[in-house]
């Protein structure tokens, strides 16, 4: 006995306990739902169940992307209907007027006659993903599903995955599913960060040389950053989405109740900006696009010329993302050159600026002045509190919880994501059996372990921390199949501390959850690390 796995045993253990008892382990819904309880008998799903919606725009939507699920997987659709009256061995899906339930929040009723769902917001779709997770992780026109029900609702409001397509690219049917990913565990805003040294991936029509020019660069670099000798190679590489692409996306997400946040750098990592625009610098180049990764001291100089530029390209984005969040990054943006540069400098003795942190808060509550008259809010890194925070901008804390902390004690919003926990371009494993990483070592308990919520905050600045969101940068990781094995299955383990109470989270019941998952992604031919305890 000794030689078998302790995880194994605990495994087979609670296996079988679950089957004799009926206890919540025996259910893989991730995250956790706030309560779950159980009855004899199961309701049967085949071909010939009928879904009855209350409405056509709303629920009706809802059901079709649940449709497109079965038809993919199991082979067979269901007939969606709007009606009052139902026959038995149905699906009845409605939203709910009912204000004492939280946002997102639904109810799920499973019996042997029908399945009822009742929804707030977008909790109609997410108790369809809940009905998706408990179905088998095989192909079948004969699904039995036990009877249950289910009241549930998200922690927080925010619940996020990044992805950088500017070090590497990504194809807009590799984003997609990407969001279906994100969508499956109920999270709800993709944080798709578009420009950068290395590339610019986001048609402009008023300036084309952004992606003729930026969003391609002659060579990259291989290995580490940190090897002591430094290779690359001599390709050509990049792409970029045009705006009908773009658009293309959003709606998908959008069919999947996730909001885009774009992000759009700014003042630094303009690399590839510059190298289509060099009079937008301090110097007036020449520039290229960065094969490279780290951070680069040519930056957008901070003259009005510049600032008309980048207001041009945000009308542009704003005029196709309908979310209220425009990301304008603000991160690791040297001074080196305002120093030196004299339109720089007139900016500052005219404005009655000290430093560069407060030329650098000047250009970003200048962008927020703009941003807030299209009805828009932006949103940065933690850097943007470095000489003074712009008076209506959001938060997001990543290097530790410090900014997070300081932003809502001024009464402003904030998602959390430090690297500690939520960078998922981190190792994983031991890095001499991992692929190549950007370095640090977030493992699966260490993400499940993460409390967004700060010990330190009163009570009543708690409202402002929206949630968080899992961080990917891509300087190493180069194709899909590698993206999904790094955000999976430490995704699914964010997604639970954002949508479930701290209260009720459980590590060993997760891993235990895990295996039908796992089953599950591989029916879907999704590629993950194989979770280990």
């Amino acid at each position: 006995m000794k030689t078998i796995p302790k995880f194994f045993l605990l495994t087979v253990m609670i296996l079988f306990s679950a089957s004799l008892s009926g206890q919540k382990q025996i259910i893989s819904i991730s995250p956790e739902p706030v309560e779950m309880t159980y009855s004899k008998g199961r309701f049967i799903l085949t071909p010939q169940t009928k879904i009855y919606v209350d409405n056509m725009e709303t629920s009706g939507k809802d059901a079709a992307v649940f449709n497109e699920y079965l038809s993919e997987n199991y082979g067979f659709s269901l007939s969606i209907n709007q009606s009052q009256k139902y026959d038995s061995n149905s699906i009845v899906i409605k939203k709910s007027v009912n204000k004492e339930m939280p946002q997102d929040a639904y109810r799920m009723d499973v019996s042997s006659g029908y399945i009822i769902i009742e929804g707030k917001d977008a909790g109609v779709f997410y108790a369809l993903q809940s009905l998706k997770q408990l179905l088998p992780a095989y192909k079948t026109e004969l699904i039995k599903i036990r009877n249950l029900r289910i009241y549930d609702y998200p922690t927080y409001s925010w619940r996020g995955m990044h992805l950088d397509v500017c070090r590497h690219f990504f194809t807009t049917g590799e984003v997609k599913k990407y969001i279906d990913l994100i969508a499956f565990y109920k999270m709800n805003v993709f944080h798709w960060h578009l420009t950068d040294d290395q590339g610019w991936r986001i048609q402009i029509d008023k300036y084309p040389k952004l992606t003729s020019v930026g969003g391609y660069r002659n060579r990259t670099l291989i290995g580490h950053a940190s090897d002591t000798v430094q290779r690359y190679d001599s390709i050509r590489y990049g792409g970029f989405y045009t705006k009908e692409q773009i658009r293309e996306v959003i709606a998908y997400a959008a069919s999947r109740h996730v909001q885009i946040v774009p992000e759009i750098e700014m003042p630094g990592h303009a690399l590839a900006a510059l190298s289509a625009y060099p009079e937008y610098s301090c110097s007036g180049g020449p520039f290229e696009t960065a094969g490279s990764w780290g951070v680069f001291e040519d930056v957008f100089c901070t003259k009005d010329k510049t600032i008309h530029f980048l207001e041009d390209v945000l009308a542009e984005v704003m005029e196709l993302f309908p979310g209220k969040y425009i990301h304008i990054g603000g991160d690791e943006c040297p001074k080196t050159r305002w120093e030196k540069c004299p339109e720089c400098r007139k900016v500052m003795k005219k404005e009655g600026l000290k430093d560069g942190h407060e030329l650098q808060s000047y250009v970003i509550r200048t962008i927020e002045k703009f941003v807030n008259s299209k009805g828009k809010s932006i949103i940065g890194w933690d850097e943007i509190l470095e000489g003074g925070l712009a008076p209506n901008a959001a938060v997001m804390s990543w290097r530790g919880a410090d900014g997070g902390i300081a932003a809502a004690k001024m009464k402003h919003y904030v998602v959390m994501c430090p690297g500690e926990f939520c960078y998922l371009d981190h190792y994983q494993g031991d890095p001499a059996t991992e692929p190549l990483a950007f370095g640090g070592y977030t493992p699966l308990e260490k993400v499940y372990s993460y409390n967004p919520m700060p010990d330190s905050l009163p009570e009543n600045l708690k409202k402002y921390i929206l949630g968080a969101q899992g961080n990917l940068w891509t300087e190493y990781i180069t194709d899909f199949n590698h993206l999904q094995y790094m955000a999976l299955p430490r995704m699914i383990a964010l997604s639970e501390v954002l949508w479930t109470n701290p209260k009720i989270r459980d590590y060993e019941r997760f891993l235990m959850k895990l295996q039908k998952h796992t089953e599950t992604l591989d029916m879907l031919k999704v590629n993950y690390k194989k979770p280990t305890k």
